[in-house]
């Protein structure tokens, strides 16, 4: 349901009803649809589905355009040099081992984490009802401003 603001202008996301913002991130790291919880959230490894396919929630609203990448390069960057200065202060091996232990080790993490953080802001953003997730049509003024006059 659509609300109006007190003066009974601006459409208002928010119906009334709160969104768990630790259910929808649980259920986006599990890759499920934010608000049901039981449709797949993606159709390809990290392609959106526009649609659930469970209760039909719009979730092409989603933008978790480049911030997933950066998230799981933190993450992957702390596990993974936390893991070589331990290895490397109590057993010491030689640099070609520990690019055989790592490599791989930083390839298979950031692979897993990518769907699963891109998942949890994809249910942060509904949670929130960002960009469309709330009210329709909401994102874009309905009029732009005029543009500011030429400079002569």
């Amino acid at each position: 349901m659509l609300m109006l603001d007190t003066a009974g202008n601006i459409p208002v996301a928010n119906d009334g009803t709160d969104r768990n913002v630790w259910q929808a991130l649980g259920r986006g790291w599990n890759q499920k649809c934010p608000d049901c919880g039981d449709g797949r959230l993606y159709g390809k490894y990290l392609k959106v589905n526009d649609l659930c396919p469970a209760c039909g929630t719009e979730l092409f609203h989603q933008r978790a355009d480049d911030a997933p990448p950066y998230f799981v390069m933190t993450i992957t960057a702390h596990v993974i040099v936390a893991g070589i200065i331990i290895v490397e202060r109590l057993y010491s091996p030689p640099t070609w081992v520990q690019l055989v232990i790592w490599m791989p080790a930083l390839i298979l993490l950031s692979l897993w984490l990518l769907p699963r953080v891109k998942g949890s802001l994809v249910g942060y953003q509904w949670a929130l009802r960002m960009h469309g997730f709330g009210a329709p049509n909401t994102d874009e003024p309905e009029e732009w401003p005029p543009s500011p006059p030429a400079a002569s």
